[in-house]
């Protein structure tokens, strides 16, 4: 009995998931913004709780289309690259939706990152303006000494002599917007995305893309939400599509200014949220009587421990539920609600809706039912490569076929089960951290001669960043200790790229036959990796 119970909640999501396949996209973004402003023009939303400001969608239309033509005056046209340097403020999605209007494509920039690091992703992404929050003009002021920079800069949140004025662009623009509208499939997004080759690449992600991944999870379990809280930043593309499905929900976006685990549940209690995206960290806070006194209807979770996801379901009294995405992908699986059964089984889910799901060997092929493999994903609003890179693309794809770089095994019932990465990354908090980065940074230091990134266990980040350092020959710790590494790192990476551990070696790291470092070896020697390393966060060596 309990195994047809599982076949028919199988079956139940895979007949729900067809129909959402089957009903019509809208063209773009802006249309879906005029047919909330025209069905519900009095519906709240959004709700940006710290500062209080708030927007109806008749409002929303009004201010989209009002800086979309402000921006369309100072030169941004269909396909111009804009990057957008905001935290979670009102101006990051109006920015976005209003470059939606005219065609034109956002860069999104972490807004963690060095001046270093934001001229990349300008030079990289071919980006003509910035819209950048005064907050973070330190991290503008070297790039402000390039000839003609400061003419494509607007400024928001302040007032500088030569800058454009983010407010002021938009003030006494027409609330109707006249130009032409994208298509579906036309650029909207160059997303960065650290991968195995070092620097960050742009995923190239169109309407399509955004039009998709919020329908999915807008219809994925056949609820209705009123409100959803988004906790995450804007400049991923979570706090992105958590929009987008609120936009199908006709529901609320409740914002909060940052990630807080000791104060998402008083969030989640005060604005009466029904959807939300569960922080790990959350779990770890102290029991409260009101733990179970809420509305959400559903929690999503990503990388939970599967021994406390029942524990989790038990606190909170709501369905937590697993699933598996990527910048390039969107949303690639899904465990369905009724799934009660997979809860601490660890499973990704099944292929959701416009998604194919296989595993492959290293040659492409489908391998049987229970082994291990990568993963590979194809359907409509993937993305459509990486921006400029022939190389990168090339090595990505199989045919239509993506390669997520995942290792996973699938079950007879068709559930997917994530077993770890054969990329070389570290996953700290959520941030994927490419250890070809951050060892480039490190060779920039003079006295190392060769390094070695690798991910170390953590309890509370998943994984921190620990660096092995070869000196030149004849150097020691002593002419170039700790302190002067971590500095230097701070100064060219987002903090939470700069490792944590340091160990210092005298003898060469480990090779391949190729000669090529090789980190099995490295991750093997001992049981924990933080021994003989110096911690940067307790500023001991251990």
């Amino acid at each position: 009995m309990k195994n047809d119970a599982r076949l028919h909640d199988l079956s139940t999501a895979s007949e729900r998931f067809r129909r959402i396949e089957s009903e019509p996209l809208p063209p773009n973004l802006g249309a879906l913004v005029d047919q909330l402003a025209e069905e519900v023009p009095n519906h709240p939303a959004w709700h940006f709780f710290e500062s209080g400001e708030r927007i109806t969608f008749g409002q929303l239309r009004q201010e989209v289309n009002r800086l979309a033509n402000g921006l369309a005056a100072i030169g941004v046209s269909p396909g111009t690259h804009v990057g957008v340097m905001l935290p979670n403020v009102p101006a990051l999605p109006l920015t976005w939706l209003a470059l939606a209007r005219i065609g034109a494509v956002m860069v999104p920039v972490n807004v963690r990152y060095t001046a270093h690091e934001l001229e990349y992703v300008l030079d990289d992404s071919q980006a003509s303006f910035l819209v950048v929050d005064a907050e973070f003009l330190p991290a503008v002021a070297a790039l402000r000494q390039r000839p003609g920079f400061d003419a494509g800069v607007v400024l928001h949140g302040g007032d500088v002599a030569g800058l454009r004025s983010f407010d002021a662009i938009r003030t006494g623009q027409d609330a109707i917007y006249r130009g032409p509208a994208p298509g579906t499939d036309d650029l909207l997004n160059i997303q960065y995305t650290s991968g195995t080759t070092g620097l960050p690449k742009g995923c190239m992600l169109t309407h399509r893309y955004w039009l998709t991944v919020g329908k999915v999870h807008a219809r994925c379990d056949d609820q209705n939400y009123e409100r959803i809280l988004i906790s995450l930043p804007f400049f991923y593309m979570t706090g992105l599509w958590q929009l987008m499905m609120a936009f199908y929900q006709q529901a609320c976006v409740c914002v909060a200014a940052r990630q807080s685990a000791s104060r998402f549940m008083d969030w989640v209690w005060e604005h009466e949220i029904d959807f939300c995206i569960y922080p790990t960290l959350a779990y770890k806070q102290p029991l409260s009587p009101r733990d179970a006194s809420h509305r959400v209807k559903r929690a999503n979770i990503y990388g939970f421990p599967p021994g406390d996801h029942s524990g989790l379901e038990q606190r909170h009294d709501f369905h937590a539920r697993e699933g598996f995405g990527m910048t390039e992908i969107g949303s690639g699986m899904i465990v369905p609600i009724e799934a009660q059964d997979t809860v601490g089984s660890g499973s990704c889910g099944i292929p959701a809706p416009f998604r194919e799901c296989r595993i492959a060997d290293e040659n492409g092929n489908t391998v049987p039912v229970g082994s291990v493999g990568e993963l590979l994903v194809r359907g409509p609003g993937i993305m459509k490569g990486y921006y400029r890179r022939p190389e990168a693309n090339q090595s990505a794809f199989w045919g239509e076929w993506f390669r997520t770089g995942d290792l996973f095994r699938q079950d007879e019932r068709g559930y997917f089960y994530i077993l770890g990465r054969t990329k070389d990354t570290v996953r700290r908090s959520g941030e994927n951290i490419a250890a070809r980065e951050v060892e480039s940074i490190l060779l920039e230091i003079a006295e190392i001669a060769e390094t070695a990134v690798v991910p170390v266990p953590d309890e509370l980040r998943g994984e921190e960043v620990k660096a092995y350092l070869v000196l030149q020959p004849g150097l020691t710790e002593s002419d170039l200790p700790p302190e002067r590494v971590i500095d230097y790192c701070k100064a060219k990476l987002a903090v939470f790229k700069v490792p944590r551990y340091l160990e210092y070696r005298t003898a060469p790291l480990p090779r391949t036959e190729s000669g090529k470092i090789s980190k099995p070896p490295l991750l093997r020697e001992k049981t924990d990796l933080r021994s003989a390393s110096w911690d940067r966060v307790e500023n001991i060596w251990r």
